[in-house]
């Protein structure tokens, strides 16, 4: 579940105080092992010039994220409702057989039920 905005800011409320608070000592705790994790080494100076946020770098990749989350943002509604629903398996069969989207297609199926 996400975070919402007044918690976010609470929590970044703490982590500035818990910085103020850290000694030097923990600092240099702290940075050393950080070197020291192959898996994660600290960036340097040159490498941070070059980062650019996401939109520049990958644009038709974060496109492509908003577009399938329906561009949804905090306290927005889900556009449709998870429930749990009962097929017969040869009705569940035929939509799954129709590839990635066949929830999607069962929705359509029924929306066209309804209007007659």
């Amino acid at each position: 579940m996400p975070i919402s905005h007044p918690d976010r800011k609470s929590a970044r409320e703490r982590a500035l105080k818990n910085l103020a608070d850290m000694t030097p000592e923990e600092d240099a705790a702290i940075t050393r092992a950080a070197e020291a994790d192959p898996d994660n080494p600290p960036l340097d100076e040159e490498t941070l010039a070059r980062m650019r946020p996401s939109t520049e770098a990958a644009p038709a990749f974060v496109a492509e994220v908003k577009r399938r989350r329906g561009q949804r943002g905090p306290g927005k509604a889900r556009p449709k409702e998870a429930i749990k629903l009962r097929l017969s398996p040869d009705v569940l069969a035929h939509f799954r057989a129709t590839g990635p989207g066949w929830q999607t297609r069962i929705d359509e199926a029924l929306r066209k039920s309804i209007k007659g």
